[in-house]
C-alpha cells in the first residue's frame, strides 16, 4: 500500500541525506511492513507543498498505547525518545 504524509522541511532534509532512518507518528492510520511512505515535504509557515517528495519503504512498526517499563513519573519527567540505527 502507498500513504501519503507531509513532513517538515527540517525532517525531510534529514530524510533525504540518510541521517534520518526512523519516523514518529500517531497511529491514527493504518501501516505495515513493506508498505511505501510518499514523504511530501510540507512548510508549515506558508502550509504548502513545497513540491518534493520521497518514497520510503516501511520496514518495522511499532505500535504501542502504553510502555509499562518505567514509571509514570519517569516518563512525564523525561519522556520519551525513538532511537534509529545507522
Amino acid at each position: 500500500m502507498k500513504i501519503e504524509k507531509k513532513v517538515w522541511p527540517e525532517y525531510f532534509e534529514k530524510i533525504l541525506s540518510g541521517e534520518k532512518k526512523f519516523e514518529l507518528r500517531l497511529a491514527d492510520w493504518e501501516c505495515a511492513s513493506g508498505d511505501i511512505l510518499i514523504l511530501k515535504e510540507w512548510n508549515p509557515e506558508t502550509k504548502q507543498y513545497t513540491g518534493r517528495q520521497i518514497e520510503k519503504e516501511v520496514g518495522y512498526v511499532l505500535k504501542t498505547k502504553d510502555f509499562n517499563i518505567f514509571s509514570k513519573e519517569d516518563v512525564e519527567k523525561y519522556g520519551w525518545q525513538v532511537i534509529g540505527f545507522k
